[in-house]
């Protein structure tokens, strides 16, 4: 067992683009590792929630996120160091192609700035299934891109046959880059996807764990462990300190005075813990309801909250004294029937949120807390009405808050992502949320008494205000 997380051995699973076999790659390694006895902490590149699902279930830990764009590159090795304490080895699955990162800002949220952070050789997964010598000059040009990023291995996906592998093993003996595994042409490992990609593992966790067993034994079979081990032990020591929710939270100091300021009397020393008891709050789980990241909850039990989970497709009542509601991503309009069925829990959102309770939703939240979603009665917490589409909105959003919320003070700037097939069609009442500066100038979501909905998923550790602030109006409310 490593003693410090800052010396963790470590590897980042990239490739050339996405659909090379990343996720599978990665998920197998991960369970292939953990099945050898070995602790592994799973993290995903971007703000994807599914992903780090598959992972969990390949670890026995909580899969996490490190996106630069969302919590700022100064923040990816203290949030590593905070998911990689206590485990022998960490395996970070990329996201898109190696050098892909948020549009038009250079190398910022791509794989390889995560890799630089994390001080981590990279393994490139290429699809070689429609290449042979071609291959050699792929990775020479992904080599050599950026000589800060260490290329460490390739392990070839989709092979056809010895004669293919021994034709790609040949090309590549004169790169230099090892060829540390060689995954054979399959069909897709039991990971069925649908409009915004997998289907989460909360959706189909027996068949889930099938899937994963099978990409362990893809991995075991075609790669070589031993060398990816030896790989990720040359990783560098991180000088980051590690990421603490509690720390977090508190307040930045004030920015010092240009003169020295007049003797003031001594202000007593606030008393040791937090204020009361904790504050019960809600947070929306289960199939419909599965996108969160784990430093959520960790913020807002630091905050003073006693966070309790609760399903909106089977729970009839909110949590016994529930002082806040939060409903993050997900599927509500794959279970929009379900959901509207379950007309108990709907009407106990509503009289919660409209009574001023806080309540702050995202995304699938937004859509939960609407009129109506495709025609069925939703919450009725807003005047709106959402139904599926067939466009993508998707991307990387700056954006400021421009209503006071239970969220934020308005002028703060927060950072999001949106991802979704749905539109919201607003009837009267309410204020909007956000300000969104990218790609055009907007205005977003809704804020109306104690609630804040948006479409924008925001990751609470690049402001752990939104945590402080939730908490505080939850013991005011």
């Amino acid at each position: 067992m490593v003693t410090s997380a800052s010396s963790v051995p470590r590897l980042v699973v990239a490739a050339p683009s996405s659909g090379s076999g990343k996720t599978t790659v990665a998920t197998g390694l991960m369970a292939a590792l953990a099945a050898r006895g070995l602790a592994v902490s799973p993290h995903k590149v971007g703000p994807d929630y599914i992903d780090p699902g598959y992972h969990s279930l390949a670890t026995g830990r909580v899969g996490r996120n490190l996106d630069a764009y969302l919590c700022g590159p100064g923040l990816v090795g203290p949030l590593f160091l905070h998911g990689a304490r206590g485990c022998d080895i960490a395996v970070v699955e990329g996201v898109m192609g190696l050098y892909d990162g948020a549009a038009g800002q250079e190398e910022l949220a791509s794989t390889a700035q995560v890799a630089k952070l994390l001080r981590a050789p990279v393994v490139l997964v290429v699809d070689a299934s429609s290449q042979s010598r071609s291959v050699a000059a792929l990775v020479h040009g992904f080599v050599t891109w950026d000589p800060e990023v260490r290329i460490g291995g390739v392990i070839l996906n989709k092979v056809a046959s010895d004669r293919h592998e021994a034709l790609l093993r040949e090309a590549l003996e004169s790169s230099g880059v090892p060829v540390l595994g060689v995954v054979r042409r399959a069909p897709r490992v039991g990971t069925p996807s649908r409009h915004l990609g997998l289907v989460p593992v909360a959706e189909r966790r027996d068949d889930a764990v099938e899937a994963v067993a099978a990409m362990a034994a893809q991995v075991a079979a075609g790669c070589d462990l031993e060398a990816l081990v030896a790989l990720a032990r040359r990783a560098g020591d991180l000088p980051d300190t590690e990421w603490d929710a509690a720390a977090a939270l508190v307040p930045p100091p004030p920015p010092s005075l240009p003169v020295p300021a007049p003797a003031l009397p001594p202000v007593p020393a606030p008393a040791a813990g937090r204020p009361g008891e904790p504050v019960v709050v809600a947070v929306a789980g289960g199939a419909a309801f599965s996108f969160s990241y784990a430093e959520h909850a960790e913020l807002l039990a630091a905050a003073g909250a006693e966070v309790v989970v609760f399903d909106p497709l089977r729970d009839e009542e909110l949590p016994a004294g529930t002082r806040g509601v939060v409903v993050g991503g997900g599927f509500p309009e794959v279970y929009a029937a379900e959901l509207s069925a379950n007309e108990p829990l709907r009407k106990a959102v509503a009289e919660l949120a409209l009574g001023g309770a806080p309540v702050a939703a995202e995304c699938a939240g937004l859509l939960y807390l609407c009129r109506e979603l495709d025609g069925l009665p939703m919450c009725g917490v807003l005047d709106a009405a959402a139904r599926m589409t067939e466009r993508l909105t998707l991307g990387y959003r700056d954006a400021v808050a421009v209503s006071d919320s239970v969220l934020a003070a308005a002028g703060t700037r927060m950072r999001g992502h949106e991802f979704h097939r749905t539109v919201v069609e607003p009837g009267a009442g309410g204020a909007p949320a956000w300000g969104v500066r990218t790609p055009a100038p907007r205005v977003e979501g809704f804020v109306r008494r104690g609630v804040h909905a948006s479409y924008l998923h925001t990751h609470w550790a690049g402001e752990p205000g939104a945590a402080r602030r939730f908490v505080e109006r939850c013991r005011a409310s």
